[in-house]
């Protein structure tokens, strides 16, 4: 038995590659529009509650919402022609993610060390809590049905984005860390460790972007995005 990122392929006979594409598309619909939300109840909120950490990892869920683009349509362009190389607009997508997690990396890092340099805190991290909270079940329920599905129709593709949409779930766990920290001890620090925590995934996705644009291998599965399925 096949293995794609510690998930396990299981081969089916003729399956019915239609209700797969259309479970691939909903799934992305799905994930484009929870990023979409989860982005902008965070903005608010951690520009309101000034906390570096939440607001970064609203941020990232805008730049997770390009990447989400990018994977439904190469769900489309699969099911009109098959092919499994990625095209001009998927390749694009992945530069313009790329590029977006380098520069909130950036600005995280810089906005962390002003922070620590001014010894400023947030005034709470009560919506880091329940957001991450939130998001780390939301995460898991989609990575659940990616790899249910991904499995049913030895689907490397989908496999494959489930193994990357597992970054997702660990910036959920370090907001949540950072939030909790920071709301039992009340020591400004840890709302600018979160932060840097989510600036160090955030240049790690920004590589990987960057590489699968270049058709190199990716290291969150082992393969890129546009794997044949």
């Amino acid at each position: 038995m096949e293995t794609l990122g510690g998930i396990k392929i299981q081969s089916v006979a003729q399956p019915d590659m239609g209700l797969f594409y259309r479970w691939a598309a909903a799934l992305s619909f799905i994930t484009i529009f929870y990023n979409l939300i989860e982005g902008v109840v965070s903005v608010f909120f951690g520009a309101r509650g000034e906390a570096v950490s939440l607001l970064g990892f609203g941020v990232d869920s805008f730049v997770e919402v390009i990447s989400a683009v990018g994977v439904w349509h190469m769900v489309l362009r699969m099911k009109s022609n098959g092919s499994g190389d990625a095209d001009r607009f998927e390749k694009t997508a992945l530069r313009i993610t790329g590029a977006a997690f380098y520069m909130l990396t950036g600005g995280l890092t810089i906005a962390s060390a002003i922070n620590l340099y001014e010894g400023n805190e947030p005034k709470t991290a009560f919506m880091g809590i329940v957001i991450s909270s939130l998001s780390i079940l939301g995460m898991w329920a989609l990575i659940h049905y990616k790899v249910k599905i991904g499995r049913a129709y030895n689907s490397k593709a989908m496999l494959t984005d489930a193994a990357c949409s597992k970054t997702c779930l660990y910036l959920s766990f370090v907001l949540l860390a950072a939030s909790v920290g920071y709301e039992l001890t009340g020591i400004g620090i840890m709302d600018s460790i979160g932060a840097l925590g989510i600036a160090a995934f955030s240049f790690k996705e920004g590589r990987e972007a960057f590489e699968k644009a270049k058709g190199k291998p990716c290291g969150c599965a082992g393969a890129c995005r546009g794997t044949q399925s």
